[in-house]
């Protein structure tokens, strides 16, 4: 199984096909509503299938896809070589370790549905605000800390574990830490919140 693989974050598996389309029908919208604009240099981290990967690329000036799963990032460049997609890259590796894995800092890193399963959530914001430019933003889409029987898509519940659900709280306690300045809660219907942060210039 995928989550064997070392440093692999608790939780944050791709899903069985299927479910995972009804739930997110418009990633496109939940990007725009958290603040991609065209022209954006941009990192997915933990992208896994590229699902919000392909729609970052048909915004941004550049984007690079992160996955620790070489597997997945397989999944990903198939998805994007089909739609014609150029102007991305793919990088295997650790999340922990983001400013080594990309050339420059970027204006917009994206992060959906794995930041409940990182062991230490401030020293993965340390790394995510050494990788921005100032100004730059951080965005992370959670699953809101709600029971998982009550989270379902085609009849059953989904997501991960309740007790590896986070709040908004908890997750603006872990970015604030590294000194990225909490900007504003989207709701990302119908299970989760987009938490935005910005890196202070200067």
């Amino acid at each position: 199984m995928t989550s064997t693989i070392p440093g692999f974050f608790q939780g944050t598996e791709m899903p069985s096909s299927g479910w995972w389309e009804v739930l997110w029908p418009d990633p496109g919208a939940v990007l725009s509503s958290t603040g991609l604009k065209p022209g954006m240099e941009v990192a997915d981290l933990c992208c896994g299938d590229g699902w919000f990967t392909l729609p970052i690329a048909k915004v941004a000036r550049h984007v690079v896809g992160i996955d620790i799963d070489t597997d997945l990032l397989d999944v990903t460049r198939r998805r994007l070589n089909e739609n014609g997609t150029r102007n991305f890259d793919l990088v295997a590796g650790d999340a922990y370790e983001l400013a080594s894995l990309i050339s420059r800092p970027v204006d917009f890193i994206f992060m959906a549905n794995a930041f409940h399963g990182v062991p230490d959530r401030p020293r993965l914001a340390r790394a995510i605000s050494e990788a921005l430019v100032p100004a730059g933003r951080f965005v992370v889409v959670n699953w809101h800390r709600q029971p998982r029987e009550q989270t379902t898509v085609l009849g059953e519940p989904r997501g991960p574990k309740t007790e590896l659900r986070i709040s908004p709280e908890q997750t603006i306690t872990a970015v604030e830490a590294a000194g990225l300045k909490f900007i504003e809660l989207v709701e990302v219907p119908p299970y989760h919140y987009g938490a935005v942060f910005e890196k202070m210039s200067g």
